[in-house]
């Protein structure tokens, strides 16, 4: 009923005269068989009706049918048909992740990479209409997954992230350049980086700030986030000959003026993450920020549904025309 309406709804009161009507034939049905009966009870025992004068009800039937379809075409009933033109223009993301050793250290629930890729995430989860990739970096850099809109894909080799997977260390501009030359040919109109990290740049041949300035004639835009808490947190300090990292309290130390200095140098943001819920409110600000432009344009077209009501309203009068002056022809009239 949410798709159709009704130009002259006040015509649709109009139905409240076929209970009159039915009530009416009905008393006089009953009124005309006591009438018999009471003229003449004898011939009437043992009688049984036949079928005809069951269906002789048929043509009273009909005609109640076609004044009700009369009445709802007299209100003009009308369809709604509605539809969107949606234009979706997304934006291309690459998530730069650090996956250096000192990503495993505990001042994170159950450790700042993992707490990482859980609401980074659900950061992907929530822009379904953006291309995203992913790059991972520790003392080298190499693109996990390239910019794609099949997040199941992208979320199958984020969860795979390790520490480990390549030679330690931090290189940050090394990772910041690789998610650059995924951008730099992008045609979206909006291009970002978000880049996380717990250190000080101290591997690889680019340099952070270099790295800024090669993504800035492409208009890319780079959020950094540095991840530890203030002072001293549990870290991995070495190796065991069984392979298990050695932990103990070391101070954290994240270089945030190099970090300040690409994201403003871009126009975007630094933010610093110190625990899990911190992180992820890093993350629902910037998905914020950069929200994916939608436009829709609403179309709507009224049907006039009163023709075929008309119609049938007169086919069911002509059958039960044909029906009285035929079939019940001998029967007595209502």
């Amino acid at each position: 009923m949410n798709e159709m309406s009704f130009a002259n709804p006040n015509f649709l009161w109009l139905l409240l005269l076929l209970p009159i009507l039915i009530g009416w034939y009905i008393y006089k049905n009953l009124y005309r068989a006591n009438a018999f009966l009471i003229a003449a009870p004898a011939l009437f025992n043992g009688f049984k009706p036949s079928l005809k004068t069951y269906l002789q009800h048929i043509p009273f039937f009909l005609r109640c049918l076609a004044l009700s379809t009369l009445i709802v075409g007299l209100a003009r009933p009308q369809s709604k048909h509605s539809w969107q033109d949606v234009r979706t223009e997304g934006i291309d993301i690459v998530l730069a992740i650090d996956i250096s050793a000192s990503m495993l250290a505990k001042d994170f629930k159950p450790d700042r990479l993992e707490a990482s890729k859980v609401v980074a995430t659900k950061f992907i989860e929530n822009r379904p209409d953006d291309r995203i990739g992913l790059v991972i970096f520790s003392g080298e850099s190499f693109t996990q997954c390239p910019l794609t809109t099949d997040h199941t894909v992208l979320k199958n080799l984020f969860g795979s992230v390790k520490t480990g997977m390549v030679q330690d260390g931090t290189a940050i501009g090394m990772g910041l350049a690789t998610a650059v030359s995924r951008l730099k040919d992008s045609k979206a109109k909006s291009k970002v980086v978000i880049l996380l990290t717990d250190g000080v740049n101290n591997s690889g041949s680019i340099a952070p700030e270099l790295a800024a300035d090669l993504a800035r004639p492409f208009g890319i835009r780079i959020y950094t986030i540095g991840v530890g808490t203030k002072g001293m947190a549990y870290s991995p300090v070495g190796i065991y000959p069984n392979g298990q990292y050695a932990y103990d309290y070391v101070k954290v130390d994240i270089d945030e003026p190099v970090l300040k200095k690409i994201s403003n140098a871009t126009g975007g943001k630094y933010f610093r993450a110190t625990n899990n819920a911190k992180l992820k409110a890093i993350y629902a600000e910037i998905d914020k920020m950069e929200k994916t432009i939608i436009e829709e344009k609403q179309y709507s077209r009224k049907a006039e549904l009163f023709h075929p009501l008309a119609i049938a309203a007169f086919v069911l009068l002509m059958l039960e025309f044909l029906l009285k002056n035929t079939v019940f022809k001998t029967i007595t009239g209502y």
